[in-house]
Parts: structure tokens; sequence; C-alpha cells
């Protein structure tokens, strides 16, 4: 039975990966800001007794760091964690009343996922040890992370970042047999997306994203963006020189900064 926690979990990405887990009859602990929605999401999943729900704010390190505590002690460890949590807002350096909101998102988006990590890699280490578990750090990122992207300049350096920290990550928890799994959704149908207004290319259905992040998860995989089609179009834009992008990019539609 696997043990999972989840942050960003009252909705989205982060819930709909809580519903594809327990129905393979892991046990979670879901981590979110909205206490109501996580009790309606954990008594809606099998097994509704087992799973634990935190209530926090996952730039209240000190809280995730106990409530991380909290998931061990309950049971026993954990096999995969997921630092789900994301905020994305439209911002430009110019303005300088969106300086704190560019600090909101580096601390949620990036901050956060080491905050969601460091707590469990002592005990993922003594399993990993002990060979009878097979673990896993979880970040999700984003394909906006793999290049800058115009009106979105927090949220593009945010992934980036993830993303970099997790290739890190991998290869210091690689001795330790602690697998480092990068996931870079693109369009997902999710509350965070349904608020653009241009279009969505490959928009891809949550709990479809859901069971192939777990596949990719499970598998151990380094780094996977979905759907499919914008990990082709991930390659060629990260392979595109500078003056191309930006030709190609500067007119690119801005989401809202509000």
């Amino acid at each position: 039975m696997k043990r999972v926690f989840i942050t960003g979990a009252s909705s989205g990405i982060g819930a709909a990966l809580a519903r594809h887990y327990a129905a393979q009859g892991a046990t979670l602990g879901l981590v979110a800001r909205r206490h109501e929605l996580l009790k309606e999401l954990a008594a809606s999943l099998p097994n509704a007794q087992r799973h634990q729900i935190y209530a926090l704010d996952v730039t209240d390190y000190a809280a995730l760091t106990d409530a991380a505590g909290r998931f061990i002690q309950a049971t026993g460890g954990a096999d995969i964690v997921i630092a789900s949590a994301g905020i994305s807002r439209g911002t430009l350096t110019e303005h300088a009343d969106d300086l704190p909101v560019f600090e909101n998102i580096m601390a949620t988006n990036v901050t956060a996922t080491v905050a969601t990590f460091a707590p469990f890699i002592g005990v993922m280490k003594q399993q990993a040890q002990a060979g009878n578990r097979d673990c896993r750090l979880v970040g999700i990122a984003s394909v906006a992370g793999v290049r800058g992207l115009p009106g979105s300049e927090a949220y593009s350096a945010s992934k980036a970042a993830v993303i970099s920290y997790c290739e890190s990550l991998r290869l210091e928890m690689k001795k330790c047999g602690i697998k480092v799994v990068t996931i870079a959704p693109g369009f997902i149908d999710t509350p965070m997306t349904r608020i653009n207004k241009y279009r969505m290319p490959f928009l891809m259905p949550v709990e479809k994203f859901a069971r192939k992040a777990a596949a990719a998860i499970d598998a151990g995989d380094s780094f996977r963006v979905f759907p499919w089609q914008m990990g082709m179009v991930a390659k060629v834009v990260r392979a595109l020189p500078n003056w191309l992008y930006d030709m190609a990019f500067s007119n690119a539609p801005h989401k809202g900064r509000r």
C-alpha cells in the first residue's frame, strides 16, 4: 500500500492525483489552504478514514514541516511526495505593485517545493537503504518554464527554477536510491487555466493528465511533459535561437495581471 503526500490537493491537478492514487488503494496526506474542500475531497475518496488532511498555506514552511512529520508518524513513512501547490498570475516588472506578486509566486511555486520535500528525505533514505520501498519526490513544473513567456515573468521564472532545482536534487538523490521526477504540464483543464482568455492548444482533461503523470512517476521518469504534443513543442522551442524565438513569441497572449 503506497503512502502519498500531495500539496495543492484541494482542486485541479492535486485533487486529480489524489483521486487517482486513492483509487489504487493508497493512503494519502492532503495539503491545501481550503479546509472545507479538503474535507469534501477526502470524504469522497475510497478508504476515506485512512487519509489525513492538513489545511495550511504552503508558504507557512513551519506548518508544512509539521504536517509532513505528522503524516510520517501516522503512516510510518512515505513512498511518493508530490509538490503540486502552485499559483499563476500575469506579472510585469515595470509595475512596482507586481513585486509582492513575484515574491508570492516564487515562495509558493519554488521555495514551498523545497519545504515539501525536505522533511521526507531522511525517512526515504532509510526506506531505500532497507530495500523494501521505491521512493519518489515529484515536482510539478510547467512548459512555461522551458522558455520565458511574455507577461509571465514570475510564473515562467518559478517553473524554470522548479525544473533546475529538481534536476539538481535528482543528481543528489541518485546515490541514495530516491527517484526525483519532474512533470511539466502543458494546458490542463483546471480552475487555473479556465480563467485564460486565449486559445489553449492540446488542452488535456485533468483526470487523463493524472493517469499519465502517475504512470511516469511509477516508472521513475526524470522529466516528462503532458500532453505529448506539448512535449514536442517544448523540444522545438528549446532548440530555437533567441532571435527566432523572440520573433515567434514576443506577441504571445498575456495572462491577466489581476
